[in-house]
């Protein structure tokens, strides 16, 4: 597993744990220190003892390493060649990250390697650049709390314009489109593709409204692991703060918090399980759920 966000925390939180003890009026509590910011919150209870044990022999007893040298993590050639393909997709150069020192590395896999399917072909022009222009005015508006004001083409063909503040970025799978979330005007989101300019609104006139600060819910989910449920739901929940515990031999319960603004969005993927995701709570949510299964009984689709 390629830059794994949940095993590769250990081997962090070890290396910053022997990097502090190179000091050498590191305490305990210095290095419990590390596990506690670096780690998980159950990670106190099992990589300190370990170490002090000399279950992982990488600490001596008084605490200091057993190592000569500082760890050091450098990327493995697969590594690098996964970071090279990722670097090469046009999505990605929208944030105008480099990836330095991969100018001699063999992508892993290149576009022409994979073919998408029950996608649109009206894609967003990723690699236009006016289009990558206007992505990374967002980008800084939203990253600063800064309004923006848009002129776009709507859904009749006229040119109209817009202020408001861009919140994030959603990307539809589907329609192979960008949209910017937004705030502070009567609209909830926008096609990028449709913006013909753009520039931070720099305030004068009678509009002054900031965005609200958006709630978050909490959503408590029973997983069946059938026909890879579980797999499943965690690639459509992957940008949700979220925990999984098991249950059972194959029940899982999966708690997430997400924005109310996204509840709606929430409810289609959920239902998109069928009976392999059960709502436990909120009774709010069950709710909602059994709405959208009358609505669709009744044919009266949304």
């Amino acid at each position: 597993m390629i830059f794994s966000e949940l095993y590769s925390v250990y081997y962090n939180t070890v290396a910053k744990i022997i990097e502090v003890a190179f000091n050498p009026e590191a305490t305990e509590k210095d290095l419990q220190r590390c596990v506690m910011e670096e780690a998980f919150s159950e990670s106190v209870l099992t990589i300190l003892p370990a170490l002090k044990s000399g279950k992982w022999p990488l600490l001596n007893e008084d605490l200091s390493p057993a190592l000569l040298h500082k760890p050091t993590m450098p990327l493995t050639n697969l590594e690098k060649r996964w970071l090279k393909a990722i670097s090469e997709d046009p999505r990605v150069k929208l944030f105008g990250v480099d990836f330095p020192d991969l100018d001699d590395v063999e992508p892993l896999f290149t576009r022409d390697d994979y073919k998408i399917y029950d996608q649109y072909s009206d894609g967003d022009p990723f690699e236009d650049e006016k289009y990558i222009k206007h992505f990374r005015l967002m980008f800084s508006a939203i990253r600063n709390n800064r309004p923006v004001r848009i002129t776009m083409v709507n859904r009749h063909g006229k040119e109209v314009w817009v202020r408001f503040y861009p919140k994030g970025f959603e990307y539809s799978v589907k329609d192979d489109k960008i949209r910017i979330l937004a705030t502070g005007c009567k609209f909830k989101q926008f096609n990028l593709g449709r913006v013909v300019n753009c520039d931070f609104y720099n305030g004068y006139g009678p509009w002054r409204e900031k965005p609200q600060v958006e709630r978050r819910k909490d959503l408590t989910l029973l997983i069946t692991d059938q026909r890879n449920a579980l797999e499943r739901a965690m690639l459509h929940f992957a940008h949700f703060e979220k925990q999984a515990e098991r249950t059972g031999d194959d029940k899982y319960i999966l708690r997430l918090k997400y924005y109310e603004n996204d509840e709606t969005e929430i409810v289609i993927r959920v239902l998109s399980f069928g009976p392999y995701i059960k709502v436990l709570e909120p009774q709010s949510f069950v709710n909602l759920i059994k709405e959208r299964l009358i609505s669709q009984k009744s044919c009266e689709l949304k």
